[in-house]
């Protein structure tokens, strides 16, 4: 498919997706068959193990609309991210995670808002309208996770990227001119390139829209990798705050206004999402008493 004809490109990075990759591979077809517009699938498998799973992806990849990137090594969620989002080849080119944490209809909502006119539209889970979906077992720990989200969050917003509710969301879209301009810039191979991409959004001058989703709570990371995870952003935080400072990404665009994020009522750090649903399944029914 020659690159003035793809409108969008949906990139999902992947690595150790054991007992899930048939499920994702499965949503993936059935998101192409039901596409309106032309539309490319672009799967970065970064150094999986398991032989069984490149050979689904290789045979997946066979399609005429679906291409394979295989890293060398190795190499990090953000490296993975970057370079889909760089050799993609769509007008609009939208990244979600391998769980499919958020449905992929919810892609659509970030292609519109493309559409009309942002040059980077991302999830925002603590938008008042969005909606989470969740097992009962994770009842106990999601208000502690929520609680320090928006601590970590806000030390973001004063320091890096004002405005900004849900860095850490993995469903975001970038018009292709924008994608080529951030990820061009992007250093941090980690989970702290959600900061870079978009500080480097704020520093070239792009809108940036928070769109509302619905969002499967899917896993529950211990209160420990939690901790670690939150430790090594904020290291991240500060090397982009210093890249910034030393001029490493370069002057910011002067073609275009200074946008602000789409304005979001920033909720109280202890509230939680909108709306909550538990589905009404045996799991639930054992564990609320």
């Amino acid at each position: 498919m020659p690159q003035s004809a793809v409108s969008l490109s949906l990139m999902v990075p992947i690595h150790h997706c054991e007992g899930s990759l048939e499920r994702l591979l499965a949503e993936l077809h059935r998101f192409l068959g039901e596409s309106q517009v032309a539309t490319e699938v672009v799967l970065v498998d970064d150094h999986g193990t398991d032989p069984r799973a490149a050979e689904q992806l290789r045979r997946f990849a066979l399609q005429p609309n679906v291409r394979l990137l295989r890293n060398d090594r190795n190499r990090g969620k953000g490296y993975s991210v970057a370079r889909g989002m760089l050799e993609a080849r769509g007008a609009f080119r939208v990244f979600t995670d391998a769980d499919l944490a958020y449905p992929l209809e919810e892609v659509w909502k970030i292609v519109s808002r493309l559409e009309n006119g942002a040059d980077v539209a991302i999830a925002c889970r603590v938008h008042p309208e969005s909606q989470y979906t969740m097992s009962a077992r994770y009842i106990r720990y999601i208000y502690t996770r929520h609680v320090m989200s928006r601590v970590f969050n806000k030390m973001v917003r004063m320091t890096l990227i004002p405005g900004v509710l849900d860095t850490q969301a993995g469903l975001k879209g970038y018009t292709a001119a924008a994608a080529c301009e951030v990820f061009s810039r992007v250093r941090i191979a980690g989970f702290g390139f959600d900061l870079e991409c978009l500080y480097v959004a704020r520093r070239m001058g792009m809108k940036i829209d928070q769109v509302p989703v619905r969002f499967r709570y899917n896993d529950e990371p211990t209160t420990v990798h939690f901790a670690r995870d939150v430790s090594t952003m904020a290291a991240d935080l500060a090397r982009i705050r210093w890249r910034g400072w030393t001029g490493e990404y370069g002057a910011p665009r002067r073609d275009v206004p200074r946008h602000d994020a789409a304005p979001v009522k920033a909720p109280d750090s202890a509230k939680m999402p909108s709306s909550v649903t538990l589905p009404p399944t045996r799991e639930r029914e054992a564990t609320v008493s």
